[in-house]
């Protein structure tokens, strides 16, 4: 991003950064999707699991989590909508939005769509790169307040 940019290039700049991270989650490449958090970045995602922290402890949690699939072939894809970009002074960015998240099957055309999320991250926007400080996810299903 350029030194001077516009709230128009950030929020572009926001959403191409997910379009990236979110493909790279997507596809298993765990490690490569841990190198978009800050190397001492936090990741929450599952209810009831404390946060990973940095970039080995994402790693280790996305390889946990993905287990649950290892009898289930699934594709999963995730779609993030409703950006709300708020830079913070100093240059960081809070980010709210809605995740839905799609489970397709082998041979099924109806993906399954769960669970709904709210998510906020923290982004750090450092040398006209954007990446995750933080990322706390909350569950629409749990009522959670957001």
């Amino acid at each position: 991003m350029q030194a001077t940019a516009t709230f128009t290039d950030t929020y572009v700049a926001v959403n191409q950064f997910y379009g990236r991270q979110v493909q790279l989650l997507d596809s298993g490449r765990f490690e490569e999707y841990a190198q978009t958090f800050t190397p001492d970045g936090e990741f929450q995602h599952t209810p009831g699991v404390p946060p990973a922290h940095g970039h080995d402890g994402i790693v280790a949690e996305l390889r946990r989590f993905d287990t649950r699939f290892e009898d289930d072939p699934v594709q999963r894809r995730h779609v993030f909508t409703m950006l709300n970009v708020v830079p913070r002074e100093g240059g960081d960015l809070d980010v709210t939005f809605y995740a839905l998240v799609l489970t397709t099957r082998p041979g099924e055309k109806q993906p399954f769509v769960g669970p709904s999320c709210f998510v906020h991250d923290v982004l750090a926007v450092e040398d006209g790169q954007v990446r995750n400080r933080s990322r706390r996810v909350g569950h629409d299903h749990l009522f959670e307040t957001h």
